[in-house]
């Protein structure tokens, strides 16, 4: 059996049931358990396809033994709602004792479970929250994904430098969507730049089409948008029905809008798209080769996104951290030993900021082309080493 099938105690609420795989007779040393919280289910399910075969591969490559501890995951569904992801935080923490909570995608989620992290001075791994607020909500959470304004100035400063002056903006009306509006107007305007409209939708609607036509009315040069990556699907599709890649408008934005999970189901109309993220599947390196193809491999042909390597990312944070600590499992001890951490990921030289819980990282800008048949981001800018803009500049 691999590694990360003894491991991976269940779902769905069989955790019970299924305990005794991790941690039979044949293991009598004491298990580390991972409570993991993913969508597997609902509007954000794309998501949780990503985060659980990330947790597979990341398993099945570097086992289950970490200082000379089994290392036990709960996958838990969670499907993307803040009352579900508290709820079963709880029971993770009181009923199966984890030592670890992790997971989180969307942001509401995150911040539901923050509190419970503080009560149980455990650490939080939020692989999929991107609000600037996030870690600030308890000093037990670690973020190996983004923030909104991390991924959004360079666009900005991109746009502005490539000519685009007039611009309307659409985002999810939620905190990572206010922020990354807020993030690119400010830095948009500094630049000299006029935003025509600001647009917002709700976070779960899938009806893009009333503002679609709003922005194409304006005729801008452009049109910023953002959407989570699991909404990105029935955004571009609605994007291509109303013919907007033909009206000369550029569309640009975060990453989200051209995830690579979704990207080939749209076809040659977005070629050209340009966005800025930390990562890409077309990442070139040796590293992420290695990785994209063992995701691949765990997932039936799933192309890994920024969820992905997040998720791939913060089980590395975890294993290392357990390695410094000697197996110790307290939270604080955990938590110390995981800020400053510096390391190689498939999306380029990363390290935790010590006196954030932030991902220091590339930020790098990608235009959707055709590789061998199949449509990618690929990366032709990057902006090195970006803090959360957000955070540095609050210390300054």
């Amino acid at each position: 059996m691999n590694a990360w099938k003894a491991a991976f105690v269940g779902s769905l609420g069989i955790t019970a049931a299924l305990g005794t795989i991790a941690v039979g007779p044949i293991r009598a040393q004491e298990s580390i358990k991972i409570g993991f919280s993913a969508p597997i289910t609902g509007s954000f399910a794309e998501n949780g396809r990503q985060m659980s075969a990330a947790l597979r591969l990341y398993m099945d490559q570097y086992g289950d033994n970490v200082a000379g501890k089994k290392i036990e995951v709960i996958l838990r569904d969670d499907g993307g709602v803040a009352d579900r992801a508290r709820r079963i935080a709880q029971e993770l923490v009181v009923v199966n004792k984890v030592a670890i909570l992790a997971g989180y995608n969307p942001t509401p989620t995150a911040l539901a479970v923050a509190p419970i992290s503080i009560e149980a001075r455990i650490p939080q791994m939020v692989t999929g929250s991107s609000a600037s607020i996030t870690t600030q909500r308890s000093p037990y959470i670690v973020r190996t994904f983004s923030t909104q304004a991390q991924i959004t100035v360079p666009m900005a400063e991109w746009a502005i430098k490539n000519g685009f002056k007039r611009v309307v903006t659409l985002v999810a009306d939620y905190a990572p969507g206010i922020e990354t509006e807020i993030a690119f107007i400010d830095a948009f305007k500094a630049g000299g730049g006029a935003i025509i409209e600001s647009l917002r939708v709700p976070l779960q609607s899938q009806d893009f089409a009333p503002s679609l036509q709003r922005a194409q009315d304006a005729k801008p040069d452009a049109l910023f948008v953002w959407v989570p990556g699991g909404l990105a699907g029935p955004f571009l599709r609605q994007y291509v029905e109303r013919g907007l890649q033909r009206s000369g408008i550029k569309l640009i934005g975060p990453g989200d809008i051209t995830d690579d999970d979704v990207l080939n189901q749209m076809g040659d109309a977005m070629l050209g798209i340009t966005t800025s993220l930390q990562y890409s599947a077309a990442h070139p390196s040796a590293m992420n080769k290695v990785f994209v193809e063992g995701f691949k491999r765990v997932s039936n042909g799933l192309r890994p996104d920024h969820v992905g390597v997040a998720v791939y990312d913060s089980m590395h944070v975890i294993y290392e951290a357990l390695k410094k600590t000697g197996g110790n499992i307290d939270g604080d001890a955990l938590i110390a030993a995981m800020k400053g951490m510096s390391w190689e990921s498939p999306r380029g030289p990363v390290s935790i900021d010590p006196n954030t819980r932030e991902m220091i990282q590339n930020v790098y800008i990608r235009r959707v082309e055709r590789i061998n048949g199949e449509l990618y981001n690929v990366e032709f800018d990057k902006y090195e080493a970006v803090k959360d803009p957000v955070k540095a500049s609050q210390t300054k």
